[in-house]
């Protein structure tokens, strides 16, 4: 259902604009599905985390986080139930952690460092981290996208290194690294996940 009506809005997106061709039409396309697909899911977690009483770092949580995971990717859950468990411990999960997990001070450098050079290793490994059902096969596109991962952490890292609240930095960091944790070749196998690239490659 959600490829259809990604798919009926790439189209009318194309005839509304002549000059797309095939390769930016499958960017739009992937696009569509990314912000479709994960708004029903994003409005449900910040429900919940509403009545946990966790709306705001949560919110900031999913705003430093989704934009880092939109381009390095990562694995996904099989089920729904299963998708909204780990959503939920991705981003309110990080937030939690750096509300009670304090950070600050020469332990917050060292911890920020550690997370952006484990980072930039793990994005140079594995990003963008595709799926079986969402491959990513461009040369192109998966170049650009494991550039615009380099950016966005490192970015994000210096965000968290010159900011005074320890909150949001600890939210960026740990959040950071869940999202980079979720990239990795251990984090595929223990959650049954292939690269798409890899698999479409043997084909």
């Amino acid at each position: 259902m959600l490829d259809k009506i990604c798919a009926y809005l790439t189209k009318k997106i194309r005839e509304d604009n002549p000059e797309i061709d095939d390769e930016r039409a499958e960017i739009i396309m992937y696009g569509l599905q990314n912000i479709i697909g994960e708004l029903p899911k994003g409005i449900l977690i910040l429900v919940i985390a509403y009545f946990l009483g966790i709306f705001n770092i949560t919110l900031i949580a999913i705003l430093v986080i989704a934009p880092y995971r939109c381009v390095s990717g990562g694995f996904h859950m099989k089920t729904h139930i299963g998708c909204i468990i780990y959503t939920l411990f991705l981003y309110s999960g990080s937030a939690v952690i750096a509300k009670y997990v304090a950070i600050s001070g020469i332990a917050k450098y060292l911890m920020a460092f550690f997370v952006w050079i484990f980072g930039i290793i793990m994005i140079r490994l594995y990003a963008p981290a595709d799926t079986e059902n969402v491959p990513i096969l461009r040369s192109k596109e998966r170049q650009q996208k494991q550039i615009f991962s380099y950016i966005i952490l490192t970015v994000e890292i210096i965000i968290s290194v010159i900011i005074n609240d320890p909150i949001i930095a600890g939210i960026i960091i740990f959040g950071d690294l869940i999202q980079t944790m979720t990239i990795t070749k251990f984090a595929y196998k223990i959650t049954n996940n292939k690269y798409g690239h890899e698999v479409y490659a043997n084909i």
